[in-house]
């Protein structure tokens, strides 16, 4: 049995690796064209929503890798999606839209600890 403490612990670990693969992937393998025409009257080389969608996926393939959890890589990719379009339409700003993206990832670890589900980061190997 997992004491409170490992688990905290796995909960963190698990927090900081999605917070880094959202960085990554919203930052780092977004290209300036995708970040431009996944917003609807900005698309120029195809229509916005495929951008979305691409953009999205990313995210939650990296959800699904580093949780293990398919189901919720499919969450991520339709929260951010709707979050993304958010931002798009100037509903909020970016800072905004990063913290609902970083609260997403903190519902996902919760989610996953609520399950026991500590996935392929490999921090199972630690209860």
């Amino acid at each position: 049995m997992a004491t409170p403490s490992v688990v905290l612990q796995a909960g963190v670990q698990s927090f900081l690796l999605l917070a880094m693969g959202h960085f990554l992937a919203d930052f780092g393998l977004q290209s300036d064209r995708m970040a431009t025409e996944k917003c609807r009257g900005k698309d120029c080389t195809l229509p916005w929503q495929w951008w979305l969608l691409s953009h999205a996926a990313i995210h939650g393939f990296f959800v699904a890798v580093l949780t293990g959890v398919v189901w919720l890589g499919l969450a991520e990719w339709v929260v951010h999606m709707l979050i993304d379009d958010g931002k798009c339409r100037h509903r909020y700003s970016l800072g905004f839209d990063q913290l609902l993206h970083l609260i997403c990832k903190l519902v996902w670890v919760l989610v996953m600890l609520a399950n026991g589900w500590l996935g392929l980061t490999g921090l199972l190997r630690l209860v």
